[in-house]
């Protein structure tokens, strides 16, 4: 796994998101730069879709309540432009996410100094694609293993 460097990642906060509040429908895109290997990681209460390139290679990510336990709930489009390149664009997926996620982890560290129970908090990732093979819902562990 490739490992954040925290100098790459750049974190903006908007409507009115704080430090620690609010959690629930706190809402991360996670964008790129293929040339420059940067990060850019855009918290608020509404995803960043001015940030998302017609590549659809963004993770969004949200903060949501399951049985009034905390749950991050991760999207990624499979399909992007084109189901033709689904099993690739799934495989890139697969082995960038751990990197996106230490990335929101990091991004958002002082939610997790202010209450240490969210990095306890199960990660589930919703893969969308048009083909079945590829469209899924799968358990990436719990937020603090991307820490």
């Amino acid at each position: 796994m490739k490992r954040l460097q925290p100098e790459k990642l750049f974190v903006e906060w908007r409507n009115g998101v704080g430090w620690n509040a609010p959690v629930e429908g706190r809402k991360y895109t996670l964008t790129h730069s293929d040339e420059t290997g940067e990060l850019f990681l855009t918290i608020g209460t509404t995803y960043a879709f001015d940030k998302i390139t017609p590549m659809r290679d963004e993770v969004l990510a949200e903060w949501r309540l399951l049985g009034g336990c905390p749950v991050l709930y991760v999207f990624v489009d499979v399909d992007g432009e084109s189901a033709g390149l689904a099993a690739v664009r799934n495989a890139v997926f697969v082995r960038e996410l751990p990197l996106a996620l230490e990335a929101m982890r990091y991004g958002d560290r002082c939610l997790f100094l202010w209450e240490p129970c969210f990095d306890v908090a199960p990660v589930l990732v919703r893969f969308h694609s048009a083909d079945p093979r590829f469209n899924r819902l799968e358990c990436w562990g719990v937020v603090g293993d991307y820490r």
